[in-house]
Formats: C-alpha cells, structure tokens, sequence
C-alpha cells in the first residue's frame, strides 16, 4: 500500500485523537471508581491509575497539535515533495483488419516550432527583477491547483479546473521545498489563446524553506475572456511549475453612470458699435503740362522757424504785514460842575 506524506500525517493525527478521548474517559472512569472503594489501599491506586490516564491525554493533546501545524512542513524539509500524476485512462482497442501498407510520400519540407516548449519569462518581467541572492537550483515546487478559496493552512478549498463567468478572485496553491530567502520567484497568470499576461508577481522571496504557498489574481470582471489560462512558477529564470484551468461564458459587460456634467451659461455682453471717421477726399488741381524734353527738377527750401525762450521773471518776496496801530486811550470825562442858582 503506497502512502504519501500527507494522508501518512493525516492518519497519525487522527490516531493521537482517538487516544486523547480514550485515555480522558477511562481516567474519568477510574477515579469515579476509586472514590467508591471502602479500602484506602486500593481506593488511592486507582485514584492514581486515573490521574495517569488523564495525565498522558493532555500530553496527546499537545501532540496532536504540534503533529497539525509542524509535522508536514518539518517532513518535506527532507523529502522534496513531487508533482501528483493523473493517471490517464487507456481506452482498449477493438482488433481491425489489417490494410496492406502503401507507399507513402517522403515529407520534403519540416515544421519547426516557433514557440520554445520551456516557457520563459518576458524581457519587460526581467527588467522589474529586485533582488540579488542567487536562487537554489534544486528547489522545487508542485503543481498549481485553482480554486476560489483557501483555508489557513494554504490548501484549496473545493479546486476545479474550470470556472463560469463572472470568475472573480482565484487563487492558486502549490507545495515547494529548499527556497533561498531573499531569491527572486514569479508566479504569472497568462490566457494560452493571445499569450496575454492577466496578472503578475514578482518579489523577493519572504516565506520559509519549505511549506505551502499560493498566488491569486483579481482583475476586472471582464478581463475573464474565455479561454484556456497557465499560472506559470519561476525561481529567478527558471520554469518551476505550472497549472492550468479554463474560463467559459462571456464576460459581463461593465455597466458606467453617466456622471453629470455643469453647464454654463453665457450672458451675451453687449458691443459697443464704432463709429467710422469721415474721410477726406482730396483734389487734384491739374497744373501746367510740362514738355517731355525738358525735366524740371524742385528744390526744398527749408524754413528756419524762430522759437521764443520764456525769460526768467522775479517774483517779489511776500511784503511783511506791519505791527498794528496802537489805538489812543479815550479822554477822561470831567465831572460837570455846579452851576451857581440865580435868585
């Protein structure tokens, strides 16, 4: 019977559980049977006895978590994990009568691929490459499962190997072993049909030796065009592995709001009509007709035009305003004098 890793794990575990629950109830057990015995003696070894059992499930406890969360990871540090081969159904062939063979034509002319088998990574991909530790020639990885969920140890939840649209957010799960940290890996989404790449990761490597990981892509709903798609693993340049899942069904059309627009409203300004200048017109008085023999040459006379310079006149200084007259006191008035009464 051929085991592998995980279902070796996966049955160990279950094992320590079954052990954890059968050493809590006989313990429980035995010492509800101890405290019923009349004789010290026996009632304290089976008191005892019971704490023992109770004692070796928590210690199962212990182990059965431990064995959970490290026992595969520690065993794939020493056994590098492989891909999981699919075996392919033979169809058993009906015996047919046997033609006689005929000549046929030698091919003059061969086909050459164009496309390499390895996959490898595009310049523009190369070119965003951040890191400087050589990668591990004999890391190694599984193959991609596709699915749209993964639980807290990393592995899918209900994989397939085929999704209707509208896909969403897919993830793709993988085993690897003997990572370099700090070396730079690449998990890349492509659609087989246009060779287009959906979504992209390239980073330094920040995760353990050896373990689980994943990839996911999430891009806009209607860049899920039906089609054969690969997520493709790289170390450094090198092609690790790859899985591969098909999209049917179109995607859905993605519906836009109009936003509203402001609308301004102009006041025609008003325009301010000019007036066209009169024109002159100008008349020609005919003059004498000069023979053409004779060429009458002018002269200008320059006039010398006098111009008057403004003389400097003086202004007289502001006359000085005297100090004013003293008025003269008035005249005491004498008291009138007494006129003599005539008889």
């Amino acid at each position: 019977m051929n085991l592998d890793i995980h279902t070796a794990v996966q049955t160990a575990l279950l094992l320590s559980v079954l052990g954890t629950l059968l050493c809590a109830w006989i313990g429980v057990r035995t010492i509800q049977a101890g405290q019923k015995l009349m004789y010290f003696r026996k009632r304290r070894e089976l008191m005892v006895r019971g704490w023992r059992l109770i004692f070796t499930s928590v210690v199962l406890v212990a182990a059965s978590f431990f064995m959970f969360r490290y026992a595969e990871p520690t065993v794939y540090r020493f056994y590098v994990p492989s891909s999981t081969v699919t075996l392919t159904p033979t169809v058993t062939q009906t015996g047919t009568i046997t033609m006689t063979p005929t000549i046929s034509a030698t091919p003059t002319e061969t086909e050459i691929p164009l496309i390499s088998p390895t996959p490898q990574l595009p310049p523009e991909v190369l070119a965003q490459f951040t890191s400087e530790v050589t990668p591990n020639a004999d890391s190694a990885f599984s193959s991609v499962v596709m699915a749209k969920e993964i639980d807290d140890d990393f592995q899918p939840v209900e994989p397939a190997s085929e999704y209707n649209n509208p896909v969403g957010k897919l993830y793709g799960a993988f085993s690897y072993d003997q990572m370099a940290s700090g070396a730079q890996w690449t998990a890349m989404w492509i659609r087989m049909e246009d060779q287009r790449i959906l979504c992209l990761e390239t980073i330094p490597w920040d995760g353990s030796t050896g373990g689980y990981g994943y990839t996911e892509c999430e891009p806009s709903s209607d860049d899920w065009l039906p089609g054969t798609y690969q997520v493709q693993i790289y170390v450094g340049e090198t092609w690790k592995a790859f899985g591969e899942f098909t999209v049917v069904g179109e995607p859905p059309t993605p519906t836009s709001s109009p936003s509203p627009t402001r609308t301004l409203t102009s006041t025609p300004a008003p325009t301010n009509t000019r007036t066209p200048a009169p024109t002159a017109t100008a008349s020609v008085t005919p003059g004498p007709t000069i023979p053409p023999t004779a060429t009458q040459t002018r002269t200008p006379t320059r006039t010398a035009t006098i111009t008057l310079t403004p003389t400097i006149t003086r202004t007289p200084p502001p006359t000085s305003t005297r100090w004013p007259t003293r008025t003269p006191r008035m005249t005491d008035t004498r008291w009138p004098s007494q006129t003599p009464v005539l008889p």
